[in-house]
């Protein structure tokens, strides 16, 4: 396997220190990958605020060019790309060459958008223009769910508009992001992109760093909580893409046999580590038997397994932190419901694998549907009336995502309407595109991603220059 480095001003160097990263399907040391010093932080933080005049006084066509030489490099390492982020993330591999491909077509999108001035006002009197400037130096802090996917999402648009960044992968899945900076490392001038390595210690100073201008993080509440705290010794810009506990509501007029694998893979996807899944469903009492058997037929036919394995539908949980909290909330679970006979969230002998497992006869308050459980064990609800669904999903700080499921359209968007939420699908649940908004409500996030021209403000400084006639 490649010897893995940082990149800091343009230089591949190695750690002060190291990390080992974890198979999860075998759990068993991947690779040592360098983990940065406080010394390294600094450092990197330094080359992207001298890089920074420069590249954003480079023509836009330029920058455009260096992030299509960027996604071509991408292409044209994408089956090394993917089998590396398989091992360390645990996704099949046909799951994570999308993710690679994508992510090559996401800087390609970029690549095409615009950042036009807006005349406001042209009279007799004055010409006032707004214009969007870079902001500096992005901190750009990604998860272990979709690393590379993640990762695009914030460094597409900064490099497009005229930011340099210092990229933070997690700590479970930093290799393929570091491989990445190999790649980049002769396309873009020194210290625009900047790629470092942590143990979950230095999210803290990245963040109130005082030359880091913006942060743009994804990850769970209780984080989001202290990168906001962090950033506001210095009123930093903030994205902040935080956790979700989505609601899926079924009401009693649906077809439960044509419905639930779109439930299924709505839940399952990712073995449950996506911030939209479905994480709470709530089934009308007229079809909630039905739903809840079709699902554990679907979850009794899954195929559970190493990535690499032909065949594979669903990984490992990522981490063994998180295999061990997503245990725990099963634990509860078969205290407080019903472990559908059929999907009984055995796991294999080594990795970190649960089953995908349906959970009946639940309510609220245990833990399973309070929490987010970020892996494959989905509660199901039952309600009678549509308003009581509605005033449940709704009791929650989280506020990411949600669905409705009905065959009419007009009362699945009327509830849809009062479901809060930033994002709400109408039968369907989840799901990205870069032209589209990502966002969540309540404590669910601040900001947006994706988004064309919306997402290019996020990471831009808004600028008005009035000119007297």
């Amino acid at each position: 396997m490649n010897k893995f480095r940082l990149l800091i001003g343009g230089a591949l160097v190695d750690g002060d220190l190291t990390l080992a990263v974890v198979n999860p399907a075998t759990e068993e040391v991947l690779a040592h990958a360098p983990r940065a010093s406080l010394n390294q932080l600094n450092a990197a933080v330094a080359a992207a605020k001298s890089a920074f005049p420069q590249w954003a006084a480079t023509p836009i066509a330029e920058r455009r060019q260096a992030m299509l030489a960027l996604a071509d490099a991408i292409d044209m390492h994408a089956d090394e790309l993917g089998r590396l982020l398989t091992q360390e993330q645990g996704r099949p591999l046909d799951h994570t060459m999308g993710e690679v491909r994508g992510t090559a077509q996401r800087f390609r999108y970029w690549a095409e958008q615009t950042l036009d001035v807006e005349v406001l006002e042209d009279s007799d009197d004055m010409r006032v223009e707004a214009h969007r400037k870079p902001l500096g130096v992005v901190a750009a802090i990604v998860p272990w769910n979709f690393p590379l996917g993640m990762m695009s999402w914030k460094v597409a648009p900064s490099l497009l508009v005229g930011n340099t960044l210092v990229v933070k992968p997690a700590p479970t899945t930093p290799l393929t992001t570091l491989r990445l900076g190999e790649l980049a490392r002769d396309l873009l001038p020194p210290g625009v992109l900047n790629i470092i390595t942590d143990d979950n210690d230095l999210g803290a100073t990245l963040a109130e760093h005082p030359d880091v201008a913006k942060v743009s993080f994804t990850g769970s509440i209780a984080t989001g909580r202290k990168v906001m705290a962090s950033g506001a010794v210095t009123l930093k810009h903030l994205t902040l893409e935080l956790g979700g506990n989505d609601a899926a509501i079924v009401l009693d007029d649906v077809n439960p046999a044509k419905i639930a694998a779109q439930l299924f893979g709505g839940a399952f996807y990712n073995s449950g580590q996506v911030c939209t899944a479905i994480k709470r469903l709530y089934v009308h009492a007229s079809v909630y038997d039905q739903i809840c058997d079709e699902l554990a037929k679907l979850a009794d036919q899954a195929v559970v397994g190493d990535g690499l394995d032909q065949g594979t539908e669903f990984g490992p949980i990522n981490n063994r932190r998180q295999f061990e909290k997503v245990k725990e909330l099963l634990a509860d679970a078969r205290i407080n419901g019903t472990v559908m006979p059929s999907s009984n969230g055995a796991a294999a002998e080594r990795g970190y694998f649960i089953r995908p497992t349906i959970v009946r006869d639940i309510q609220e308050g245990s833990r399973l549907v309070d929490e987010e459980q970020f892996g494959p064990v989905l509660p199901v609800l039952k309600f009678s009336e549509d308003e009581d669904a509605l005033a449940r999903a709704n009791n929650t700080l989280f506020g990411l995502g949600g669905s409705i499921w009905s065959s009419n359209a007009e009362r699945a968007y009327a509830l849809a309407d009062r479901l809060e939420a930033g994002m709400v699908w109408i039968n369907r649940h989840g799901g990205a595109w870069d032209h589209i908004p990502f966002l969540g409500s309540k404590q669910s996030g601040i900001g947006s991603e994706l988004g064309g021209a919306r997402a290019l403000e996020e990471y831009t400084q808004l600028k008005i220059v009035n000119i007297k006639r």
